[in-house]
């Protein structure tokens, strides 16, 4: 804590010589050492404390500016040390301006009474007209969010958690507003109620109004050009520019929003991307992208999602209103020009292609095709299990989380296969086996969900969720062996049970966080008994998170034993060898296939536009120079080393219970 000291006579003299004025001296004090010398030009109201000024900032192209304030009225305000401040064409008022803050040429900068910046906004997301409103605040995530919009048929518990938002807000508003540490301030219009974090970098925004920007020295936050942003929440680490516009919405940890990308209520969790589009009442989960110009995503709930160029939906049909909504599981891709006429539900890991208008439910048939042909929807099950696509997709997910927050807001899975899929592929096999035994096996096309399925499809599907089955239970079983390194097969046996049945059942995925079904609602129980607060319950998500290998074993042990129709304690030492035996076939069987789809990307018909004017050998050697050859490309030779490391993997551990006594 600074203390201070009221101005001396001298110095107010020298402020007076400089051009300044005060509607009372006596309400202006100082630090110790406070320089009238660098304070020029400037109208005085209301209660101002200043810091010292002996900083120097060197500019761009070696300009040198003396921190201290210069050509503006300040109102009410804390200033501290070392700050600039400077061409302030109306006033700064109600506002601690922290360390080294940097501000020039903007317009006006004040906080009009009581404010909770932008905590506690209720945003209306998915249903336009309301009924599945968040309402944001500083610490929110990603499954809290889940909670409170999808949880709706549990009205106390989402009662309660609304108050402790409110409650939230309430111990956070003030009718002084902040600018923190370092921060930068350049070339901005207006700015109004908004709570500025340490080191956020602000220039040429034009508007700002009613928010928080969470900005820290670890994750600082962007804003650029012509941005407007009003009724928001910031987390740390975004980039907001190129004329951006935000109005009633989050934005998670990390993101990225530029190229003039539209938002209007709704929310954005950690590494989304909007550039060009639109979009309006969405649940954005983690990673949802969208890069091109006329796509529109509006009142859906996405994670992990990439949307082609002029991906859109419609939200009501021209009777009631905007009241439809829609839901894309995690993983899936929208190709270009694809349409989805809500309500529908698309299952994880789904590739749309073209116009849906039947409202399809896919979501018990993962890894799918949604294909158009005139204006019916064709689904192709699993088929995306072998598409190159959804490997790279999910290799390059953590690779590309921008958070570098030591807080991070939302717990992220990332694995392809989780109790969470492969419990779909099981629904799967049971939806496609139920298909055949009611529409009879000699059918060619199958319907489902206002989808057509063909005989072929249907068979192809299900060897497919089989091998990815087994791939999963043999990764988890695998696991287990090398995690406890028992000395004998007896002590195996007994390592193999879990003590717990935390796990069992059906698993949900809360944007972003997978975990068992149970555990959640056991949660959901105690707040809506009043057995937990706000923070409580976000760090119940993070431990979810953190258990997520023990809660995933305990589901792995009940399939496995239901594959082996006894107790994990009781099967032999060859069913365990025979398992991974199959797990090792299952995995090279798959890696095979995307071995061959990988070939697809080199073929004839990839070179097409290659090699201009050119021969076939012409072509051909234009192509390897600017793609490469098939066989050196990075992601052929990861799948090649693939099979090698997981073969040999599955033979070491064969060894290794093999000469368990």
């Amino acid at each position: 804590m600074k203390s201070y000291r009221p101005l001396t006579d001298k110095e107010i003299a020298t402020l007076v010589v400089y051009g300044c004025t005060a509607d009372d001296w006596k309400n202006i004090s100082v630090v110790e050492d406070f320089n009238p010398q660098y304070v020029s030009n400037v109208s005085f109201s209301g209660t101002v404390k200043l810091g010292s000024f002996e900083k120097v900032f060197e500019m761009g192209g070696g300009v040198k500016k003396h921190s201290g304030i210069y050509n503006c009225n300040i109102h009410n305000c804390i200033i501290g040390n070392d700050v600039f401040i400077d061409k302030v064409h109306n006033y700064i008022a109600n506002y601690e301006i922290c360390d080294e803050a940097y501000i020039e040429n903007i317009n006006v900068i004040f906080v009009e009474g009581k404010t909770s910046f932008g905590n506690g906004l209720k945003i209306p997301v998915m249903n336009e007209m309301g009924g599945r409103e968040i309402p944001i605040f500083n610490e929110l995530s990603a499954p809290l969010a889940y909670i409170i919009t999808f949880y709706r048929y549990r009205p106390e518990m989402i009662a309660n958690i609304l108050k402790m938002i409110e409650d939230y807000a309430e111990n956070v508003s003030s009718t002084m507003g902040r600018i923190g540490e370092k921060v930068q301030i350049i070339n901005c219009g207006r700015i109004k109620d908004v709570w500025v974090g340490d080191f956020a970098s602000i220039k040429g925004a034009s508007n700002l109004k009613n928010g928080t920007i969470n900005s820290n020295q670890k994750a600082p936050v962007k804003i650029g050009s012509g941005v407007k942003c009003k009724n928001f929440i910031i987390a740390s680490g975004v980039h907001i520019t190129d004329s951006t516009l935000i109005s009633g919405c989050f934005v998670g940890q990390g993101c990225i929003m530029d190229k003039h990308y539209s938002a209007l209520d709704s929310v954005f969790f950690s590494n989304c991307q909007g550039m060009h589009g639109e979009a309006t009442a969405i649940f954005a989960g983690p990673y949802t992208v969208s890069h091109h110009k006329s796509s529109l995503l509006i009142a859906g709930m996405y994670s992990f999602l990439n949307a082609g160029s002029g991906s859109n939906q419609s939200n009501h049909m021209y009777k009631l209103g905007p009241i439809h909504q829609g839901v894309v599981e995690r993983g899936s891709k929208t190709t270009s020009d694809s349409y989805i006429l809500w309500p529908a539900k698309i299952g994880a890991f789904t590739l749309v292609m073209g116009r849906h208008t039947s409202h399809p439910d896919t979501t018990n048939l993962p890894f799918s095709y949604l294909l158009e042909n005139a204006t019916e929807s064709i689904l192709v099950p699993a088929i995306n299990l072998r598409s190159v696509g959804t490997v790279r997709d999910a290799q390059k997910w953590p690779k590309r989380d921008n958070r570098t927050d030591d807080v991070k807001l939302d717990p992220i899975n990332f694995n392809l296969l989780s109790p969470y899929t492969i419990h779909k592929m099981y629904k799967g096999i049971e939806t496609l086996e139920n298909l055949k035994k009611s529409s009879g096996e000699t059918s060619e096309i199958y319907s489902y969900h206002n989808c057509k399925i063909s005989n072929s499809s249907l068979n192809k599907a299900r060897k497919l969720y089989k091998i990815g089955i087994y791939k999963f239970l043999g990764n988890s079983l695998i696991s287990k062996i090398e995690k406890e390194k028992p000395g004998n097969f007896s002590e195996l046996q007994q390592k193999l049970i879990n003590d717990t049945d935390k796990g069992l059942g059906e698993w949900v995925d809360l944007a972003g966080l997978i975990a068992p079904k149970n555990e959640v609602y056991k949660m959901l129980d105690e707040i809506e008994n009043n057995q937990l607060n706000l923070k409580e319950i976000l760090e119940k998500c993070w431990n979810f998170h953190h258990e997520y290998y023990n809660y995933e074993w305990t589901w792995a042990q009940k399939k496995l034993e239901e594959y082996w129709q006894k107790p994990i304690n009781e099967v032999t030492k060859e069913e365990i060898i025979d398992f991974i035996e199959l797990w090792k076939y299952s995995v090279v069987k798959l890696d095979r296939m995307l071995y061959e789809d990988a070939k697809k990307e080199f073929d004839l018909t990839s070179m097409t536009s290659f090699g201009m004017d050119g021969d076939n050998e012409q072509k051909q050697k234009d192509f390897e120079n600017v793609r490469g050859s098939f066989e050196g490309n990075p992601f052929v030779q990861e799948v090649l080393n693939h099979i090698e490391r997981k073969t040999e993997l599955g033979n070491r551990t064969i060894a290794y219970v093999e000469n368990l006594i």
